[in-house]
C-alpha cells in the first residue's frame, strides 16, 4: 500500500524565489539490500541534515520517480532528494540529518551527518566575536517578555522528526518546540536533557535512555517511556529516517515506565552524541505522530515554545509554554522565524531591522558583520570540537574517468585549494586537505598531494599517454550565479594543466539525484561536518556503497581498510588511544583513495542586533555551559530582550 509521506523540497538558490511544499507519496518495492520508491509529486528531500545547497526553483508539477532500478530515469525525471538552499559550494550533507535529523538525511536517504561544534574562552561554541556586550553573553539580570524574530536561510517544509528532513533551519526551529534527549555541553561531551540519564553496556550494544519524570507535553499528556518508544520506531520504519539508522541500529525495548533500550547492531560508544546533534534526538508527542499527517503542520513536544502557526514560506511563530519543565525558562514571549534564503536579503533585513537576528555561511556578510560593534556577533572558527562542514568536489570512482586512481592525483594535485579560498570565498574559509581540521584529536599530516602544477600536467600526459586521450570529464554545478562562478574557477584550474571540464548546470535536486544514483562523474559539494568521527559512517563507508541504484556512499570509494577502522572507532571509547588511531586512519585512507578533491571549510556566523541577549550562552539542564554555535544551529531559550 503507498504511504503518503510530508518531505521537505529542495530549498531554492539565493536568485531564485522560494520553492513551494509538495505531498510525496510512496510506494515500497522490493528489491534486495535498497527499497524502491516511486513517488508522485515531488519531495523537497529524502534525506535529512543540515545541508545547503543552492537550486533552482521547481514547478509543483514536477514529477519525482525515485526507482532505483532505472538509472536511466533519473536524469530526466528524478527531483530533489535533500536539502537547503543559499551559499558557496554545491550543498552540504550533515550528519544530524541522516541519524539524528534522520542521520544525515540530506537528501531522501538518510545517513549521519553531523555538526561541528567550537569551545571558546568561556563562549561554549563561537571564539570569534565582536567583544563584550557583543558576544550573545550577557549576565545581567533577563528581562521577560518581548519578541524575537530571526531570519534562516531556508524553509520547512514539515516539523515531524520522524518523517521530516530538517536542515540547519529546520534544527533550529525544532529545538524551540522540541527538547532533545541529550545536549552538547561546553566541553564537547553528551550530557542528559530531556533524558536523565543514557548509560551503556561494557561493550556499547545495549543503551538505556530514561527520562526525567513528570515531563508532560505541551498538550498535556505524558512524555515517558511509551512516547519514546512509538518515537523511536516511527524513526525506525521511516522510509527515510530508517534508512540512516536499520544499518546501525537493531531494535528498541521499553523496559520500564520512563525507560527505553536501544540494541545496536555493532558495538557504538558515541551514540550518545547522536541523541544531541541528530534529528532523532528529539521526542513528539503521540498525539502529533498519530495525526493524519504525523502533526508536520503542527509539531508538539514538550520544548520551550509552544506552536502558534505556521505560514509557508512567510513565518513560523511560537509562544511561551507557561508549563515548561525548565523552571524559569524561556525569558521570551513570542519567538518568529523568517525563511530569507537569499544571502544579501538576510542581511539587509538585520540591517532594516525587519528581523532581530540572523544565521550566514555568506563572505560578503560575514566580513560586513564581523568587527562592527553595532552588532551582536560570533563565528564558528577557532578551536574545535569534531570536524566543520567542508567545500569540495566530489569524484565518482566507479565509473569512468574516477575509477582510475591516475585521474584523481591529477585532478587532487592541479586543484589550488589555498587560491580558491581566497578567490571563491574571500579568505573567510581556511583551505583544507582532510576531514579533520588542526587542533582537532584526529588531525595529523596526510598525504593529500600538494597543489603543483607541473607535476599535475605530467600526471595528466601520463593518463593521456595510459588512455590513448587527455583526461576529460563533466562536472555538475548548481544552476546559480554562486555555483557558476566556482565551476568556472575550476575548469580554468583544469584547463591549466591540459584538462577538459565540461559544466553541467542543473537544478540542486537534480544534481543531488546524480549523486545518489551515480549517474555525474565529478559534482560540487559540501560536506562532512560531525561532533564525532563517526557520524561520517554513513557516507564514506564500505557497507553503504550501491553496487547498483542508491549508493549512500555517494562517492562510491569502497576502501574495506576504511570501514574496518570506522567498527574500531566506534567499537571503543571515545578518546581513547585505540578510536583516536582509528579514526586517524581513515583521513590518511582518504588522502590515497582520492574520492574527494578538498577546497575549504565552511564558516557560520550568527549576527543579531544589540538589543538581543545571551543568546549564545546556553546552559544544560544541570546549570552548566553548552555549546553555543553548531554550524549554524543555536539555542534560543535562555536569550531575552533588553
Amino acid at each position: 500500500m503507498p504511504i503518503s509521506i510530508a518531505l521537505p523540497i529542495p530549498l531554492s538558490a539565493r536568485d531564485s524565489p522560494p520553492a513551494q511544499p509538495f505531498r510525496y507519496r510512496i510506494t515500497p518495492i522490493s528489491n534486495g539490500s535498497f527499497p524502491i520508491m516511486k513517488a508522485k509529486s515531488c519531495p523537497r528531500s529524502l534525506f535529512f541534515g543540515k545541508t545547503r545547497w543552492p537550486q533552482a526553483p521547481r514547478r509543483q508539477s514536477d514529477t519525482t520517480i525515485l526507482d532505483v532500478s532505472a538509472r536511466n530515469r533519473v536524469k530526466n525525471q528524478a527531483q530533489s532528494l535533500t536539502s537547503r538552499g543559499g551559499f558557496s559550494m554545491a550543498q552540504e550533507f550533515d550528519r544530524r540529518s541522516f541519524l539524528a535529523r534522520s542521520a544525515l538525511t540530506a537528501s531522501g536517504i538518510a545517513v549521519a551527518g553531523g555538526a561541528t561544534g567550537l569551545l571558546g574562552e568561556g563562549i561554549a561554541g563561537a571564539v570569534q566575536t565582536n567583544g563584550p556586550g557583543r558576544n550573545g553573553v550577557s549576565t545581567k539580570k533577563p528581562k521577560r517578555g518581548g519578541s524575537l524574530t530571526i531570519g534562516l536561510n531556508a524553509e520547512e517544509q514539515g516539523f515531524n522528526p520522524t518523517t521530516g528532513r530538517f536542515d540547519t533551519a529546520g534544527f533550529v526551529i525544532a529545538r524551540t518546540v522540541f527538547d532533545p534527549l541529550m545536549i552538547i555541553n561546553g566541553s564537547g561531551k553528551a550530557v542528559p536533557y530531556l533524558a536523565e540519564s543514557i548509560t551503556s553496556n561494557t561493550d556499547f550494544t545495549k543503551w538505556t535512555v530514561t527520562l526525567r519524570p513528570n515531563l508532560l507535553f505541551q498538550d498535556g499528556t505524558p512524555c515517558d517511556g511509551a512516547a519514546l518508544l512509538q518515537n523511536f520506531e516511527a524513526q525506525y520504519n521511516s522510509a527515510l529516517v530508517g534508512l540512516a539508522i536499520k544499518p546501525l541500529i537493531d531494535s528498541f525495548d521499553q523496559t520500564g515506565p520512563l525507560s527505553v533500550v536501544i540494541n545496536t547492531k555493532n558495538p557504538w560508544s558515541t551514540l550518545p552524541v547522536s541523541l544531541a546533534e541528530q534529528q532523532i534526538c528529539f521526542v513528539a508527542a503521540p498525539s502529533m505522530l498519530n495525526a493524519p499527517n504525523g502533526g508536520t503542520d503542527h509539531p508538539i513536544g514538550t520544548g520551550p515554545f509552544t506552536f502558534k502557526e505556521w505560514v509557508p514560506n512567510s513565518h513560523y511563530t511560537g509562544v511561551a509554554n507557561e508549563k515548561y519543565w525548565r523552571a524559569g525558562l524561556p525569558y521570551l514571549s513570542q519567538i518568529t522565524f523568517k525563511p530569507i534564503p537569499d544571502d544579501q536579503a538576510r542581511a539587509q533585513a538585520l540591517q532594516a531591522g525587519t528581523i532581530d537576528m540572523m544565521h550566514t555561511t555568506d563572505p560578503t556578510s560575514i566580513k560586513s558583520f564581523k568587527g562592527n560593534r553595532q552588532w551582536g556577533y560570533t563565528n564558528n572558527v577557532g578551536k574545535m570540537v569534531g570536524s566543520p562542514n567542508l567545500n569540495l568536489i566530489m569524484l565518482n570512482t566507479a565509473e569512468a574517468p574516477f575509477d582510475d586512481l591516475l585521474a584523481r592525483q591529477v585532478v587532487a594535485t592541479g586543484t589550488n585549494a589555498q587560491q580558491y579560498s581566497t578567490v571563491i570565498d574571500q579568505g573567510v574559509c581556511a583551505p583544507v586537505n582532510g576531514i579533520y581540521q588542526p587542533g582537532s584529536p584526529y588531525y595529523s599530516s596526510v598525504p593529500y598531494p600538494k597543489y603543483n602544477q607541473s607535476k599535475a600536467k605530467s600526471l595528466a600526459q601520463q593518463y593521456a599517454k595510459k588512455h590513448g586521450s587527455a583526461l576529460s570529464f563533466t562536472s555538475n554545478i548548481v544552476a546559480a550565479p554562486q555555483s557558476v562562478r566556482q565551476g568556472e574557477w575550476f575548469q580554468q584550474v583544469m584547463k591549466n594543466i591540459g584538462v577538459k571540464v565540461s559544466l553541467k548546470q542543473v537544478q540542486q535536486n537534480t544534481l543531488i539525484n546524480d549523486a545518489l544514483f551515480g549517474t555525474f562523474q565529478a559534482t560540487a559539494w559540501s560536506q562532512f561536518g560531525g561532533m564525532v568521527p563517526d557520524l561520517n559512517y554513513p557516507w564514506m563507508s564500505a557497507a553503504t556503497v550501491g553496487k547498483s541504484g542508491i549508493s549512500i556512499n555517494m562517492a562510491r570509494n569502497d576502501d574495506p581498510q576504511i570501514q574496518d577502522d570506522f567498527l574500531k572507532g566506534m567499537a571503543n571509547p571515545i578518546g581513547s588511544s585505540a578510536s583516536v588511531a582509528a579514526f586517524k586512519n581513515i583521513n590518511q585512507r582518504l588522502a590515497v583513495d582520492l574520492p574527494y578533491i578538498w577546497l575549504d571549510r565552511t564558516t557560520w556566523a550568527l549576527v543579531a542586533n544589540s538589543k538581543v541577549q545571551n543568546w549564545a550562552n546556553p546552559k544544560t539542564p544541570s546549570g552548566t555551559h553548552a555549546l553555543g554555535q553548531d554550524q549554524g544551529t543555536w539555542w534560543i531559550t535562555q536569550a531575552w530582550i533588553s
